[in-house]
């Protein structure tokens, strides 16, 4: 029906940017006049509900041929500072081929959303970019007569492509297309010191098939990711779309932003607003992998990125006290001629100067004077040991070579013991919803288990603490 014929709705409504949205909508509806525009329901994911403005229609695509590709658009009560929500919207002889762009619910994830800023975007815009994308890569195939008749092979079938079980090259896709992808691929985030460091560290491991570097800058390549196109590494790839990072098995978040911010929580609450662009494109691109976050502070930076993601807290992990602990355990063995006590050696809680060294081996000897004394020689050695450890410290490079152990831990399912950050609720008393670096087994899936710790009463009584003030830092967040 006629968009006119909608005012009513939208003035009688919530939206708040009324004159805007129409105006807008308006030359939408001249460009595209086979839109029809209603008022429906829109369940989030959440469950919650809003009645909503939405329009459907088709959009032309040259594959070869023109074809009409049917979507459906929701627009949000905030527009236009706020994208539309977009769909396909698939006959009944048609099905999803998901993609780079599209997932098995028709969802479309496009660049344009996610860079989304009035009064620079447009629906108009949005809709041309989904033409130009889908001119690449098809989002829909035509089925059969009897497959369409066939409603649950339909639903299977699918299912299957979700869960990557299916031959793509047995799809009757409109124009073709092709499958590409690699076995052990990681993306950085972030194209900074610290996110060039992880990509050289990462090649040089030799741990994965692929790295590819997302660079989240605005304009042209520039410093360390301009040399890295000239001097252009093997299986590196340099991307500004987050589609490059599609299937990957570890995402590694380096971006801290720089904006003016004056105080803390200020500098805090600004990465949170940079991560809540990033987190839900990489979780779509790469619905199994595991999020490595190395951004600061990494505990209140990892807890967000488990919370916009919604992975399980077993494939969110900071980077924590790894260094800490590969260079205290080095010094216990190298320096100080402690190899017996390196192997039960960790550091843990928070990142920086309120570390605590803790220790995963209570078996100090036979009766309670011996123990006692061997005791009081272990915390001789390990105090000597942290003197050394608080001369060094943590340049991009280092942590660089950090995040490279852990992903090789990760890559090749390792089983190996590191300091990371994690989710620490049930862990010494501490109730709150926050994470710290304590010692996890770390494979294919990210954490395995967690390696319990000697009882110490001064060392639960730090990460408490510890635990309190990230705890009430975190519930100043806007998330």
């Amino acid at each position: 029906k006629p968009f006119c014929n909608d005012f009513f709705f939208l003035h009688s409504s919530q939206y708040k940017f009324r004159d805007l949205t129409i105006e807008e909508l308006k030359n939408v509806s001249k460009t595209y006049p086979n839109f029809t525009f209603s008022m429906n329901t829109y369940t989030f994911k959440d469950g919650s509900q809003k009645d909503l403005l939405n329009f459907s229609g088709t959009v032309p695509v040259k594959y070869g041929d023109f074809y009409n590709i049917p979507i459906h658009l929701w627009i949000l009560d905030s527009h236009p500072f706020a994208p539309p929500i977009c769909f396909l919207k698939p006959t009944v002889n048609m099905a999803i081929s998901v993609g780079k762009h599209v997932d098995a619910h028709g969802r479309i994830y496009l660049p344009y959303l996610q860079n989304w800023s009035h009064p620079k975007s447009t629906v108009i815009g949005l809709i041309k970019e989904m033409i130009a994308k889908f001119e690449e890569e098809l989002p829909l195939y035509s089925l059969s007569s009897s497959e369409a008749a066939r409603q649950s092979e339909l639903l299977s079938y699918i299912a299957k492509i979700t869960a990557g079980e299916t031959d793509t090259k047995s799809k009757t896709k409109l124009g073709g297309g092709k499958n590409e992808g690699c076995f052990n691929k990681i993306t950085v985030v972030g194209a900074g010191d610290l996110g060039i460091a992880c990509v050289l560290a990462v090649a040089a491991k030799g741990a994965a098939d692929k790295v590819v570097l997302l660079d989240l800058s605005e304009g042209a390549a520039k410093g360390g990711t301009m040399d890295l196109e000239i001097f252009a590494l093997p299986n590196v790839e340099i991307s500004k779309d987050f589609s490059a990072s599609a299937d990957s098995k570890v995402v590694v978040l380096t971006v801290n932003s720089l904006g003016n911010a004056q105080t803390y929580l200020d500098v805090i609450q600004s990465n949170v607003d940079l991560f809540r662009g990033i987190i839900p494109a990489i979780s779509h691109y790469s619905q199994n992998t595991v999020l490595l976050v190395a951004s600061h502070p990494v505990e209140v930076m990892t807890y967000v990125s488990w919370k916009l993601s919604a992975f399980p807290k077993s494939r969110v992990i900071g980077v924590g006290a790894n260094l800490d602990t590969e260079r205290f355990q080095y010094i216990l063995t190298n320096l100080l001629k402690a190899e017996a006590l390196a192997k039960d050696a960790w550091i843990i809680g928070e990142q920086g100067e309120d570390k605590v060294l803790s220790w995963t081996s209570c078996n100090l000897a036979a009766n309670q004077m011996e123990a006692m004394a061997s005791r009081n020689s272990r915390e001789k050695v390990a105090n000597r040991a942290m003197e050394v450890l608080k001369g060094k410290g943590q340049r991009s490079w280092s942590v660089g070579l950090s995040v490279a152990d852990l992903t090789d831990s990760i890559l090749k399912d390792k089983r190996k013991v590191h300091s990371v950050s994690t989710l620490a609720k049930g862990c010494c008393n501490i109730n709150s919803e926050v994470f710290l670096s304590l010692p996890c087994v770390l494979g294919t899936n990210g954490v395995i288990e967690m390696v319990k710790l000697e009882e110490d009463p001064l060392v639960q009584e730090k990460l408490q603490s510890g635990a309190g003030s990230i705890h009430d830092l975190q519930q100043q967040l806007k998330l």
